[in-house]
Parts: C-alpha cells; structure tokens; sequence
C-alpha cells in the first residue's frame, strides 16, 4: 500500500513533468482512459494547471484536453478554481487533482461492488441482498 501512498508524493516532488509509464499504466487501470490518466498524473505533479498547461505538458490534442477535463470534473476526477482575471473575457480555471488515496478508495469500492455481485452468486435468493463478503480497506497511513 505504501507504494500506491507515495504515488502523488513523489511526483509532486519532481521538479518537471517527467512520464512514468508504470505509473500512468496503473492510473490508466482506475480511469479507464489514456487521456485521462496523464492529464490526473500532471495534474499531481504540477498541483494544478491551466487548461493551457496542460496541453503542453501531455502533448495531448487541445480538444482532448478540454473534453477530457469537462468529463473528469463531471465524474469528480479533479476540481476547479476560477482564476480572477481584471481583462475583459472569460475568467479561465485552474483544474485541480482529487487526492490519489480518494481515487483509489473510489475505485476500491467500485471493485468491492462488483466483487460482492458475484459472491451473493453463492447464496440463495431468500438471503439477505445486502449480504456483502467482500470489504477492501485502504491503509492511509504510510509505513
């Protein structure tokens, strides 16, 4: 677990973008989407971008960029703050990485769900249908 603690941890601290494809493979597996996966792990280590830098720092195309962070908002993927602009014209934002331990809890429990779907496979119907065997507990501290 306290690899997948430090995952956020670490590449905040590197000074640049740098891709890890190990890493961008296992968000990959929780988002579902290359798009997504690299605009959640710059996002992390950049602690927030512009929709501009973001562009840049993943090399993805501009209208993937902006689809992609409109879905993420929507799904709760990343949050957004408006930047206070005096110049006439729109007041852009600054998109914002949820935690990486709120994103595994996420996608634990989406496991769990689907996990336990199966397991009540096992029971008769007259069971209870809340009857859930499978709990994942994520370790938030590091160790």
């Amino acid at each position: 677990m306290t690899k997948i603690n430090n995952i956020g941890v670490k590449l905040m601290r590197k000074a640049g973008f740098v891709r890890d494809k190990k890493i961008e493979r296992a968000v990959n597996d929780i988002l579902k989407s290359r798009a997504r996966s690299r605009i959640y792990i710059y996002l992390l280590a950049k602690n927030g971008a512009r929709t501009e830098e973001i562009i840049k720092g993943t090399r993805l195309h501009p209208s993937t960029v902006r689809e992609t962070l409109s879905k993420m908002h929507n799904n709760n993927q990343i949050y957004r703050k408006k930047i206070k602009n005096d110049s006439i014209g729109k007041n852009p934002y600054i998109f914002y990485p949820i935690s990486p331990i709120k994103l595994i809890k996420r996608h634990a429990k989406e496991i769990e769900d689907k996990l336990n779907k199966i397991a009540s496979l096992a029971f008769s119907r007259e069971k209870e249908n809340n009857y859930r065997p499978v709990e994942i507990n994520i370790n938030e501290e590091g160790g």
